[in-house]
């Protein structure tokens, strides 16, 4: 005989699931996410009908700067984030190793970074032969907190990578005296807060050097690509010769004085920057749509003990990548796991575990081998850096126990979506008694 499925009782104990088909499936009530419309299609079609597809060559010379899509696309940028320079290249994570570069860090240098972030705000300090540093996060913003950075200065911190995570930034009052008093750069990685503000500043304008992301996760989005912006000049010339075969270009440029570069091959294709300039004049758009549906689920989920929702500093603006949860498991009378495997069997299986390991735990850092068997960069000069748990205890009790978002707030889902996932999580709630 044929068990029915019971309407009030959770999913996950044989009740009718909120969606008949989960969110990750790609089917049913939420597609993937995708935000190319005819603007994208008719400017990669203007470029793939007109030519060329890349503008680049490895010389000095006019075509160094790349064709007349990413000469246009960068030259936009800096008008609509109040910024000298920007400079396109293939991806955001090629763009902090430009960083790295235009700053002149290397080996025997460290840089101080947060632990709660993609692998690639990391592997980029690792790449030009300097040692990431890991200080803790705001338990609030889940930013780098600068009283941890103040305790990991040494005599060869040369960087602070302020990672601006899930739509927003770092005390940022705080870390730039702190990085004035020291003499450091600051690089931000802006990879999830395009258009947030900090004081009615732009993020990835506050500090030495801004990195955006075009990644398709990103809330603007070509596929892939990324844009390195600066104030400063010097910086500026320097990532424009990591991104195009810089070690043949400064033989040709007898007036660079700042020694021998070596470059690499992180340019940006004609279409992709066609599409990206489609891209950044919808920008206020599609952040104008993600935040009243963050202004929705905030309201809904307000009054539900044991949950707490996004928090935004007095004065900033946060676009909010994804939606942040903080769980208390002892005034939600459950774990975040049992709520989310909860959720998951309602259809919500989008929420997250934590966000990524902390990155010191990876194997690279406890194995401390990034170039081969070799312990470089980590041993190096006299120095030996070494990574343990406990390093940064709040990322750490996050990552384990409190921290999780959803996907739910993202253009083009709409009111709809946000009010079915409301109702999967108070029925969850409602009946958290027959999770324990």
């Amino acid at each position: 005989m044929k068990q029915t499925r019971k309407r009030g009782v959770l999913a996950i104990n044989g009740g009718t699931p909120v969606l008949k088909k989960s969110f990750n499936s790609g089917k049913g009530l939420f597609p993937p996410v995708h935000v190319v419309g005819k603007e994208e299609i008719a400017a990669a079609t203007r470029v793939i009908k007109r030519g060329p597809l890349s503008g680049f060559v490895g010389t000095n010379g006019p075509r160094f700067f790349g064709g007349p899509e990413v000469q246009a696309f960068e030259k936009e940028f800096t008008k609509k984030f109040k910024v000298k320079y920007a400079v396109s290249c293939n991806s955001a994570t090629s763009a902090l190793h430009m960083a790295i570069v235009a700053l002149g860090i290397g080996p025997g240098d460290e840089v101080i970074v947060p632990p709660y972030t993609m692998a690639a705000s990391v592997t980029a300090v690792l790449l030009n032969g300097a040692v990431p540093i890991f200080a803790d996060i705001d338990p609030r913003t889940f930013c780098i907190d600068p009283k941890s950075v103040e305790k990991r200065i040494t005599k060869r911190t040369k960087a602070i990578m302020a990672v601006n995570l899930m739509g927003q930034g770092p005390d940022y009052g705080t870390l730039l005296p702190l990085a004035r008093k020291h003499g450091l750069k600051i690089i931000e990685d802006n990879a999830q807060s395009p258009g947030a503000k900090w004081r009615g500043r732009y993020l990835g304008t506050v500090g030495d050097i801004g990195v955006f992301s075009l990644n398709i996760h990103k809330i603007m989005q070509t596929g892939e690509g990324g844009v390195l912006v600066t104030n400063n000049k010097k910086y500026a010339l320097r990532a424009r010769l990591s991104r195009n075969h810089g070690e043949s270009v400064v033989d040709q440029m007898p007036h660079y004085s700042e020694g021998p570069m070596l470059g690499n091959n992180y340019r940006m294709a004609e279409v992709v920057a066609a599409m990206a300039r489609a891209q950044l004049k919808r920008l206020d758009f599609l952040i104008r749509k993600r935040r009243a549906l963050v202004a929705r689920l905030t309201k809904a989920i307000k009054g539900i003990l044991g949950i707490t929702p996004p928090y935004t500093p007095p004065g900033n603006f946060n676009v909010t990548y994804y939606f942040a949860m903080l769980i208390d498991e002892k005034k939600l009378g459950i774990s975040r796991n049992k709520l989310l495997d909860a959720m998951a069997a309602e259809g919500f299986d989008d929420m997250s575990r934590g966000y990524v390991k902390p990155l010191y735990l990876m194997r690279l850092f406890k194995e401390r081998k990034a170039f081969n068997n070799t312990h470089f960069p980590f041993d190096y000069d006299g120095m030996s850096q070494q990574y343990a748990e406990g390093a940064c205890p709040v990322t750490e009790r996050l990552w384990r126990k409190e921290f999780t978002f959803t996907e739910v707030c993202q253009y083009p889902y709409t009111a709809r979506h946000v009010d079915l996932f409301v109702k999967a999580l108070k029925k969850v709630v409602a009946h958290k008694d027959e999770l324990k």
